[in-house]
């Protein structure tokens, strides 16, 4: 794998991606970055987007109804609640996802690679709001 060169858009891109703290989509990325490069267009922000995941920078995760968004890289493996009427995208962290997946490998005589797991609900200022 050749590691190309950080460009300026580039740089842009992750520094926009770390400024949003978590999870982003294309367009909302598009958005912020276009606002400080009005060059930049929506489709060298999925180009590098693409880039990114290729050379194991992002994630790309299909949350929200099968959306996806972006985030960078983390260190540890974590969970996504998503709230159905903001939209809100919150990460967690679960023994109980650990064990399952030991039991899995255990049982099945199967290396797991990746585990996701996206819990739809209501945020408590959403379930608030509908009440």
């Amino acid at each position: 794998m050749t590691i190309r060169p950080l460009t300026t858009q580039r740089r842009l891109l992750l520094r926009t991606m770390q400024e949003a703290g978590g999870h982003i989509d294309a367009k909302e990325l598009y958005r912020r970055a276009s606002e400080k490069d009005e060059s930049i267009s929506l489709a060298t922000v999925y180009r590098n987007l693409r880039l990114f995941e290729e050379e194991g920078i992002i994630e790309e995760r299909k949350l929200n109804q099968g959306c996806c968004c972006y985030e960078l890289k983390s260190s540890g493996e974590h969970q996504h609640l998503v709230c159905r009427g903001c939209g809100k995208i919150m990460e967690f962290k679960s023994l109980l996802v650990d064990k399952l997946v030991k039991e899995v490998e255990r049982k099945n005589k199967f290396s797991v690679s990746k585990v996701e797991v996206c819990i739809e609900g209501y945020c408590l200022k959403c379930k608030e709001h509908k009440s």
